[in-house]
């Protein structure tokens, strides 16, 4: 299951995670952003403990979006050994993040 984290806990959860680690940028009002949880709640599940799935709400934690200069949502940023392996933005298939996923296992 994909956690929800905040500002304060994405070095922790994110930056020095020992597996690779994919970010949802996301808000609750966000259509695209509803539209994608479903596709991410089931990558996680597949996953496991090989990778983490993290979001984030835009709205609630904002340091963190600027940081990464997240301009649109969704964006999946994707994170190994605490540093940016690959961005994308908008709607993507299981599949596209899979693959990204899985080029960092």
């Amino acid at each position: 299951m994909a956690t929800a984290i905040t500002d304060a806990e994405f070095e922790k959860e994110v930056l020095k995670s020992k597996v690779p680690v994919l970010v949802d940028f996301w808000a609750p009002w966000c259509g695209p952003c509803k539209s994608m949880l479903p596709v991410v709640e089931e990558l996680a599940k597949e996953l496991g403990d090989k990778a983490k799935i993290v979001k984030i709400n835009v709205d609630e934690n904002s340091d963190t979006p600027a940081k990464y200069s997240v301009m649109s949502i969704p964006t999946f940023i994707f994170f190994k050994d605490g540093e940016t392996a690959q961005t994308l933005v908008g709607v993507k298939s299981k599949e596209d993040l899979k693959k990204e996923l899985d080029a960092l296992l």
